[in-house]
């Protein structure tokens, strides 16, 4: 569970937050035009005097350092992103740390925060508030380039955590920070025997796009910063350095002017090289391969190159993950069994089949060791990605966690027996429905049954997963072999579900919003659903 309910606002971001909200708001019913199902759908209707709020907020947030939001479930605090204590009214400031060890004492401390009654770590308190001036968040993100070590998996995802939670920097901040790093092609080729430093450059330029929109992104985008992106796809990079340039290369494109003159770049020959490793056995230049294929169908597109989900073979996939039961910033491969999240969200996806009785069995190869909450899940879940709630945090779903060893369910969690995951490992899933009971296996290694799921729902579920930023996994849903089966009979998806030609197929981004376009809303329709005609009306906004 990654719950982000407190959150700290400032006057500076909160109109372009507004604005995210308002498109949040907004997306879900423009999906249900398609009849797509979408997750943690809220009611888009405002009064005028949510206007008049906003102004009245806004105005607060000026004369307050942070307002926190009161938390909307009392659930079970997230190890990952904990909501964060600030100074009480007569608190004095802390004292200036050294900022490389409060950055490793967060990073060594993220993962253990799994009681609801834990504070945030003091380190991360104490970062959050020397990035209130310009000169301690760029000490703040000096650091995190400078000692988040390579090997750790939550290392990217932290980095995200914690400038995601900063306050945004100002444009002098942005200014002087491009000036600190110098980046060129050439400081591209420097230190390439010690590949963390750029990975996590990298890693830093792809949360500021994500944090940053309009002027402020396309001002980040300098020439310098994209010639050292680009040149950090070269083979001559570490992958891990050639995944993170291109993940911020993303994120930049995500403005329109960064789009086309990253576009303008020829971009897309070499992602048409590096597309290759999509299959490739070193599970690092397989994210390298997902991520450049996926940019080539929804990004930077190639001319005269056929996209992926033309040419993919499906004649033997029956059950998929379904494009229209996801989150909104999840990258789903084209074969419909390979998910992956470079958001800094929580994002979550359900497969197309439902079960509702008997014995079913799947399995989950792990290509990241981060955060991920796979396991079963019923219609009735409700997944918020930007609260942070997936699989295992209601009362209907259980998921299990292998980098934090933990067993989900409704919010709270209790430790397994298993070690930690790592690339390569295959999850078994089993679920008993005539038993009441959920099994889970590592490598063949089983735990014991869960149960307490049963108590809330007995039928309709499905196979189901929740992902932290820059993680990735497959499924298998019975298409091919599975590695470890259990010993006891069972069914599996592939062999009893059924998809139509046209449900196989899940379409790059662009080309479902040119199909939305198609879509005809009649004047007399619920402004809600889209779908039936209009019998109520909402007051005092008259919707």
């Amino acid at each position: 569970m990654i719950v982000v309910a407190w959150v700290v606002f400032y006057a500076s971001r909160s109109l372009f937050q507004g604005l995210l909200l308002t498109l949040e708001h907004h997306i879900p019913r423009i999906l249900g035009a398609l009849g797509a199902s979408s997750m943690g759908n809220s009611c888009v209707c405002r009064d005028d005097s949510g206007a008049e709020d906003n102004v009245e907020s806004q105005s607060r947030q000026t004369e307050n350092s942070r307002v926190h939001v009161p938390e909307a479930r009392s659930h079970t605090r997230d190890p990952v992103r904990p909501p964060r204590r600030g100074r009480g009214p007569h608190e004095p400031r802390r004292k200036k740390q050294n900022v490389d060890g409060l950055v490793l004492d967060t990073l060594a401390v993220i993962r253990t925060l799994v009681d609801n009654d834990q504070e945030p770590p003091y380190s991360m308190i104490t970062l959050h508030e020397m990035a209130e001036t310009d000169e301690g968040w760029l000490e703040v993100v000096q650091s995190l380039i400078r000692v988040i070590p390579l090997e750790d998996p939550l290392g990217p995802a932290v980095i995200t955590l914690l400038l995601d939670e900063c306050p945004l920097p100002t444009k002098d901040a942005l200014q002087k920070l491009t000036e600190i790093l110098n980046l060129s092609g050439a400081a591209a080729r420097q230190d390439a025997c010690h590949p963390a430093k750029h990975r996590n450059t990298t890693a830093v330029l792809g949360c500021l796009a994500e944090k940053l929109a309009g002027p402020a992104s396309i001002g980040l985008l300098s020439p310098g910063i994209l010639e050292y992106l680009l040149h950090s796809l070269n083979f001559q990079s570490h992958p891990t350095v050639m995944l993170f340039a291109l993940i911020a290369l993303e994120k930049f494109a995500q403005t329109s002017e960064n789009k086309m003159t990253v576009s303008e770049s020829c971009i897309s020959d070499q992602l048409i090289l590096l597309e290759k490793w999509t299959d490739n056995p070193d599970y690092l230049k397989r994210q390298v391969g997902f991520c450049a294929q996926w940019s080539l169908d929804n990004l930077f597109l190639k001319e005269g190159r056929q996209f992926t989900y033309e040419k993919v073979d499906l004649t033997n996939i029956r059950a998929m993950l379904n494009s229209n039961d996801v989150s909104e910033y999840l990258k789903i491969s084209p074969h419909g069994l390979e998910a992956r999240c470079d958001a800094s969200s929580f994002e979550s996806v359900r497969c197309t089949f439902c079960v509702d009785s008997g014995v079913w069995y799947y399995e989950v190869t792990v290509i990241t060791s981060g955060v991920m909450q796979i396991g079963w899940a019923t219609k009735d879940s409700k997944f918020l990605n930007h609260e942070g709630y997936g699989i295992g945090d209601d009362e209907y779903s259980c998921a299990y966690d292998g980098c934090r060893q933990l067993i989900w369910y409704n919010a709270r969690s209790k430790p397994h027996s298993h070690p930690c995951w790592k690339e390569g490992d295959t999850i078994g899933f089993l679920l008993d429905l005539q038993e009441k009971q959920m099994i889970f296996y590592l490598n063949g290694n089983q735990l014991p049954a869960e149960k307490q799921v049963f108590s809330s729902a007995v039928s309709g579920f499905f196979a189901a997963a929740s992902f932290m930023s820059y993680q990735q996994c497959e499924f298998n849903f019975g298409a091919k072999p599975f590695k470890y089966p259990p010993s006891m009979k069972f069914s599996t998806f592939n062999d009893y579900a059924f998809l139509t030609a046209e449900e196989k197929i899940i379409l790059p981004r662009h080309r479902r919003l040119a199909l939305l376009k198609q879509v005809s809303i009649r004047e007399n329709c619920c402004t809600l659903c889209c779908d039936e005609v209009a019998d109520t009306e909402l007051r005092p906004c008259g919707h």
